[in-house]
């Protein structure tokens, strides 16, 4: 046991004695179905470490305390010299390989027992049905989700580049407000992608206030994480505002060298807009490189109308030329990052070779100098055989630890579901929770254990109005994690992603043991969960 931990613990209880002579009967239940002893319980409310046991009795935890007894326990699992937390809730998952890949393992592996899918405004739509669809496949954590912006809007506007009429925006407030029905958990966007970038504030202001209605949550894929950051925050601020709705600025950074810094305006803007009133978090991934589609680097304009549109414009040379030209500002100033090496491929469906390789190996590989026009050229020929997706390294790491330690800051991992072969996935879809807790927590020592564990389960718990669910105190949903906290640690490299993390050894769904020995037990115990 790591030192600082042991100094936390009152002599008496790590004796084993004096203080659990005083425990009173009605805290030794019996007849339980698992029984976790010798722990240290990190609850989730950010209180210090403390010696306990934990006591399961179906999918509810029936007792937080010492010395429980051991009598009519169907399974006791020793704890000992380990941290045992609620299960670390996603509060930012890409969930669409869920019905391909029901186990769920990249996340549960992570110690993740609920995620919330539809982010960035995409979402399963109609909701409803494939929620439906969940339940059937019975899927290995718990999941929610929202509904995204982008397709609502695709199912009334398309890929049009306009701002809809009085009939067409009633019709998607109809969409927002259906899918609340069914049990969304808020409205998504994604202002930075098609077709929401054709969006304006009014737009989506009307469509927050459908989902405040319901009481949701608004989450936002800023319209622009490089230059324009601050404006893009303070759209945000001023949706929550005027909708008076819950926001969360998701996967919060700044992107590109000209923004790095920023973050210490950002949060400044954050934390002023909620002394004002306006109730807005921030969640984020601890990893200094972003993941999107190829698309990114082409001005939105050009893609207005769909593929058949975008092809049209590239045949027009003064067109193309316009085109070509943003890509290359992108290349020197946003997602590029000034250096086609910091643009790694993770999916090509047209030619798998590409994963894993950088925009700079592709230019190599065509003998082509490494030069933003030459980038370019590229980008549009990805574009043009479907898109592929890629990791962009361009964030910075006094960024990332100024952002995580905001008193308002939620873990989530913005990660995809992923299986061992498949791709080049960014190392958050295996990584994400073990890192916090292994890079930032033990060696950078940046957040003490409990705060970090506060900021993975209770925190946004309670941004999803989960009030049983995020903590372990008795009558609460059995989500449990047991891990080592001197050897949890990520795996997953940007080099070598399809690696499960350490020290992560038990995780429990719903009260059933879903992770055991650090291995999947294969047991698919999760459920749809929706808005109250």
């Amino acid at each position: 046991m790591s030192p600082r931990w042991r100094a936390l613990i009152p002599v008496g209880l790590l004796a084993g004695g004096f203080f659990f002579a005083r425990q009173s009967a009605a805290a030794r239940p019996q007849g339980v179905d698992l029984l976790i002893v010798n722990g240290l319980v990190v609850d989730g409310t950010n209180s210090a470490p403390r010696r306990a046991d934990v006591a399961i009795r179906g999918d509810r935890i029936v007792a937080v305390g010492t010395a429980i007894s051991r009598a009519g326990a169907a399974r006791v699992i020793d704890a000992a010299g380990r941290m045992v937390s609620p299960g670390f809730i996603d509060l930012h998952a890409h969930l669409e390989p869920l019905l391909e890949l029901p186990l769920m393992e990249s996340a549960l592996r992570q110690g993740v027992t609920f995620a919330l899918g539809g982010p960035d405004g995409g979402s399963p739509l109609p909701l409803g049905p494939y929620l439906d669809s969940v339940r059937t496949t019975k899927p290995g954590i718990n999941v929610g989700y929202l509904v995204g912006h982008n397709d609502v809007r695709r199912a009334v506007l398309g890929m049009a580049a306009r701002a809809p009429n009085a009939a067409e925006l009633a019709r998607m407030q109809q969409l927002v407000a259906v899918a609340m029905g069914q049990g969304a958990f808020g409205l998504s966007t994604g202002l930075l992608y098609l077709p929401g970038t054709y969006s304006t504030v009014e737009e989506v202001i009307a469509l927050s206030q459908t989902a405040a209605d319901s009481g949701g949550i608004y989450t936002s894929h800023l319209r622009k994480e490089g230059i324009g950051l601050l404006e893009g925050v303070a759209e945000a601020l001023e949706i929550g505002r005027r909708a008076k709705i819950p926001v969360v600025l998701t996967h919060h950074k700044a992107v590109g060298q000209q923004m790095w810094g920023k973050s210490a305006l950002t949060l400044a803007m954050v934390d002023s807009a909620r002394q004002a009133g306006t109730d807005v978090m921030v969640d984020q991934y601890p990893y200094t490189a972003t993941h999107t589609g190829i698309g990114v680097l082409v001005p939105s304009w050009a893609m207005a109308g769909g593929d058949a549109e975008f092809r049209r414009r590239l045949a027009n040379a003064a067109l193309k030329d316009s085109i070509v030209r943003g890509i290359v500002f992108n290349i020197l100033n946003d997602r590029g990052g000034g250096d086609l090496a910091r643009v790694q491929f993770s999916r090509v469906s047209w030619d798998k070779s590409l994963e894993g390789k950088t925009l700079k190996d592709w230019a190599a590989r065509r003998n082509l100098a490494p030069t933003p026009e030459n980038g370019a050229a590229l980008v549009l020929e990805a574009m043009l055989n479907g898109g592929a997706n890629a990791i962009y390294h361009v964030l910075d790491e006094g960024d990332v630890r100024r952002i995580m330690t905001a008193p308002f800051t939620m873990i989530a991992s913005d990660g995809r579901l992923s299986r061992p072969g498949d791709g080049h996935p960014h190392p958050r879809a295996y990584g994400t929770f073990p890192r916090v807790l292994g890079e930032y927590v033990r060696q950078q020592q940046l957040l003490p254990l409990e705060t970090a564990i506060h900021k993975m389960t209770q925190m946004p718990a309670r941004r999803l109005g989960l009030t049983d669910r995020g903590v372990l105190r008795e009558g609460a949903v059995a989500d449990v994690v047991i891990f080592d906290a001197t050897t949890v640690k990520d795996q997953a490299t940007f080099t070598e992603p399809h690696q499960y993390p350490l020290g992560i050894e038990t995780v429990v769904v719903n009260g059933t043991v879903a992770v055991d020995g650090g291995k999947a037990t294969g047991v698919r115990a999760g459920r749809v969960i929706t808005r109250r």
